[in-house]
């Protein structure tokens, strides 16, 4: 299985990374916990089984619409029993064309539920994962009104979820 995903500038970066540490100092699961040199916050654009050589050179073409802007908006939490954590990415013309022409790029994707179908994701940036319902609201409180946070996508990367090995399309 493979995820494609973009990374933000070095400072949107920084700042999201901030939020992962007030987490994890707070005793609350965080992606901070990872520590993984390839953990980094990002957005994913799509998943699917394979990457041919034939996708990966499409999806190159597509990461060289980069870089785009990016506004890092509201708190927004995905889950029923356990949650995720993780901030809303303003979904700009931009962002909203890369991820179509990444999803067009594929060959299949795995998609069951159609979360990454054009017109149907919601992009965004994972600050922790697994939370219980009063872990959210401790969360909450612990990072307060999350100020809008804008920078730039700048790389697309493709990650290995199998292999945990992760290739720039550059």
């Amino acid at each position: 299985m493979h995820s494609v995903e973009v990374v933000l500038d070095d400072d949107a970066d920084g700042q999201v990374r901030a939020q992962w540490q007030a987490l994890l100092l707070a005793g609350l699961p965080s992606q901070a916990r990872h520590p993984g040199r390839s953990n980094r916050p990002h957005i994913t654009l799509a998943l699917t089984d394979t990457i041919s050589d034939d996708v990966e050179r499409r999806l190159a073409d597509a990461a060289s619409w980069l870089p785009i802007p990016v506004a890092v908006g509201a708190l927004l939490i995905f889950g029923a029993r356990r949650f995720v954590l993780a901030r809303l990415v303003v979904p700009s013309a931009g962002l909203l064309d890369l991820q179509a022409a990444v999803v067009r790029s594929l060959d299949a994707s795995p998609d069951p539920y159609g979360t990454f179908a054009v017109g149907r994701w919601t992009p965004h940036v994972t600050l922790a994962r697994r939370l219980t319902a009063d872990q959210v609201g401790a969360a909450l409180t612990v990072l307060g009104a999350a100020p809008t946070l804008t920078g730039q996508l700048v790389r697309a990367r493709r990650w290995d979820i199998t292999a945990k090995q992760e290739t720039w399309l550059s």
